[in-house]
């Protein structure tokens, strides 16, 4: 069985909806980051770099999500082109890495600095914002002449692109008014979430009750470069 080491944020969402739509068993393994569970030396050893999601299955250790994704999807061959000399494979890739180097980090770093980073923060949250937005833009545009990221087929592609779309309009910080904005990711999204995997993946966030109080023992674990500052 799958060892599943998650918590609910963004990317680990991605993997549970990837899990529960190839129907494979897996243990739900909570990693509490605002309690440093990330921090500890058995972690440590199973991801190095010290952030979730991970996969252990038989020995076999994968970290980072998209790579988890890549590497599932194309073990059960579902959900990715499997001609790697195909046209088709290539776009996967392509929009999987979109996902992975831009809407990724500019949304994470968007969230860092509209709701956590001290002041002054108006440049670095200048920059932050107005890269997600370009990203998402891009994403909404592509989406108007495609039913899912690669045409008519579901994939990994739009599992990874759900990580983040459900939480949108925190990520920008404008509330119902992204939908208006964005309607082609609202679109997406509401199909997606429409999916019984999507349900079940959402599920896992009940199983395990993680901290949410965003107090001083969190910032210490979430945010460990801030000792840095400090004289």
């Amino acid at each position: 069985m799958i060892k599943f080491y998650y918590n609910a944020a963004p990317n680990p969402m991605k993997v549970a909806l990837l899990l529960e739509e190839l129907g494979l068993a897996y243990e739900p393994i909570p990693i509490d980051t605002r309690k440093g569970d990330q921090h500890t030396a058995a972690f440590e050893k199973i991801n190095p770099n010290k952030k979730v999601p991970v996969i252990i299955e038989d020995g076999l250790r994968v970290f980072d999500s998209n790579a988890i994704l890549l590497y599932l999807a194309d073990r059960e061959k579902r959900f990715a082109p499997q001609d790697m000399a195909s046209n088709e494979r290539g776009v996967m890739l392509s929009w999987l890495m979109f996902i992975a180097s831009g809407i990724g980090p500019f949304s994470g770093q968007s969230v860092h600095f509209r709701y956590a980073a001290p002041e002054p923060k108006e440049y670095a949250l200048n920059r932050y914002d107005f890269e997600a937005n370009r990203h998402w833009k891009i994403i909404d545009d592509h989406l108007k002449n495609s039913r899912y990221m690669l045409g008519n087929d579901y994939s990994i592609v739009d599992m990874a692109f759900w990580g983040w779309a459900r939480l949108l309009p925190y990520v920008l910080g404008t509330g119902d008014s992204t939908w208006s904005t964005y309607p082609n990711i609202k679109r997406l999204l509401d199909e997606v979430n429409q999916r019984p995997a999507a349900a079940r993946a959402e599920a896992l966030r009940t199983k395990h009750t993680f901290k949410t109080e965003n107090d001083e023992e969190a910032q210490r674990h979430m945010f460990p470069q801030n000792a840095r500052l400090k004289k």
